[in-house]
């Protein structure tokens, strides 16, 4: 009874802004997996929690993991995996929520005789910097799943667009990208998706990261911006047609895409279909966080981690923020 009299001043409490006495500083890299923070920034989300948020657009996690540690940023959406590595060699790191569960696509080009993963021996396959969270789990999971090594092919890590003009021009054969970029592959360039690791092997791709300076000292600002980024990401799930139109000039300038097939398609069109692919979590389960355990086990066996003892993955959870809301 008591709970049910001051839910509704709970929930107003919860909504309050927080007055920011400096700009808060969110680091993003241009894919669907960040959505959140690009539509908190557009649909004015930081703003209506009090904060005067700065997005700071970085080409790669492993680039962006650096503006936290180096107290250049307050917070980062980005692969978990690069909190582990900076983790290891000392950084104070914590992963305070949840952003998206991995979608990456595996498309091929029709004319390059790939039917499963294992066709992919002897072939080139463009896809992202080595080291990061898409790449291991390229190597980790989807190409060891298939009884392949990572020399077995020829891996190039490049920019999505790149890989899209590289499987137009016909100098891969493949690409493992994210969205939207293997949406907009498979209506400019003559290919197809045969895989899917979220439908095979779901985990936490991208999280919401900082380090335990800001979590100490500006917890109240902190707290804030995720109660935006789980606004937005309410609006990514249920409202993808309203969240669309106020994220795609992050993705696609022209007002259409220019497909093979289907003749001129609205870009805002293509990025809700990209929109709705995807995951989107501001809570991380017990599920995520044994998939976390399980790449970190990954990344030792690769090497980027420390061998041994089992990397400590708890030790750099802060889930405070989730509890106190009951997400």
């Amino acid at each position: 009874m008591i709970r049910w009299i001051f839910a509704p001043l709970l929930a107003l409490i919860l909504a309050s802004p927080v007055t920011a006495n400096e700009p808060f500083r969110v680091g993003y890299v241009r894919v669907m997996d960040d959505a959140q923070a690009m539509l908190a920034y557009e649909a004015g989300l930081y703003e209506k929690y009090g904060l005067d948020a700065q997005l700071i657009e970085f080409s790669s996690g492993t680039d962006l993991i650096k503006g936290i540690v180096g107290g250049q940023l307050d917070i980062g959406v980005l692969g978990f995996s690069n909190a582990f590595t900076w983790a290891s060699r000392g950084a104070d790191l914590k992963i305070v929520g949840g952003a998206q569960r991995g979608y990456h696509s595996l498309v091929v080009r029709e004319d390059a005789g790939i039917e499963s993963v294992a066709d992919l021996k002897g072939k080139n396959l463009a896809s992202q910097k080595q080291g990061s969270t898409a790449d291991i789990v390229l190597k980790g999971v989807m190409l060891d799943n298939a009884g392949l090594q990572p020399g077995d092919l020829n891996i190039m890590g490049v920019a999505p667009a790149v890989a899209i003009q590289s499987l137009v021009g016909g100098r891969v054969d493949a690409a493992f990208l994210f969205e939207p970029y293997d949406r907009i592959a498979q209506l400019v360039a003559p290919v197809r998706q045969i895989y899917e690791i979220g439908e095979v092997w779901p985990f936490p791709c991208m999280v919401v990261i900082t380090s335990a300076e800001t979590l100490e000292k500006r917890k109240d600002v902190l707290w804030a911006a995720l109660d935006a980024q789980r606004e937005a990401i309410a609006m990514l799930e249920n409202e993808p047609a309203k969240a669309a139109p106020l994220i795609t000039g992050y993705f696609i300038k022209e007002p259409v895409v220019k497909s093979l097939n289907q003749g001129d398609i609205p870009s805002e069109q293509v990025i809700e279909q990209a929109i709705q692919t995807n995951d989107f979590s501001a809570k991380l389960t017990d599920a995520d966080i044994s998939r976390m355990k399980e790449l970190a086990a990954i990344m030792q066996a690769q090497g980027i981690l420390p061998a041994g003892e089992a990397f400590d993955v708890d030790s750099l959870l802060d889930l405070s923020w989730q509890q106190a809301r009951e997400l």
